[in-house]
């Protein structure tokens, strides 16, 4: 009966191994919970899928995505770079660090001492004074 259903299914989905990765991901989606687009007839879930795959009730792309996106490892958000500063920006302000005294550390780092307070136009006190207000 499953070999019927495939069968069926190679008008759809012309590749047999993606027929396979298709049909096995559907059938994780039942075996989870899914709801059913076709009559199960005491079928099992590989036969289920096969059959809604053969019958179109199901999105052959959506499938697709869904089965990526369950094999990716790591998913690449947008712009982490800025969700990471924002983040850190705000765990200096919280720790009491202005953002004076970051500019300034980040020359020191850098080696370059001598031009900090023209680089900046402010002195290490005016930084302490706008502090102690």
């Amino acid at each position: 009966m499953a070999r019927v259903t495939a069968e069926d299914c190679i008008d759809k989905v012309p590749n047999r191994f993606d027929l396979v990765l298709l049909a096995a991901q559907r059938a994780r989606q039942l075996a989870a919970g899914a709801p059913l687009t076709i009559e199960r007839d005491n079928d099992k879930n590989p036969v289920v899928a096969l059959r809604e795959i053969a019958a179109e009730t199901v999105s052959l792309v959506d499938l697709e995505r869904y089965l990526i996106e369950g094999l990716q490892k790591h998913v690449m958000g947008d712009e982490p770079e800025e969700e990471y500063m924002d983040l850190l920006s705000e765990e200096q302000s919280f720790a009491g660090v202005s953002q004076k005294q970051l500019e300034i550390q980040e020359l020191e780092i850098d080696g370059e001492e001598d031009s900090i307070e023209e680089e900046l136009d402010i002195t290490i006190e005016e930084v302490e004074e706008e502090e102690g207000e």
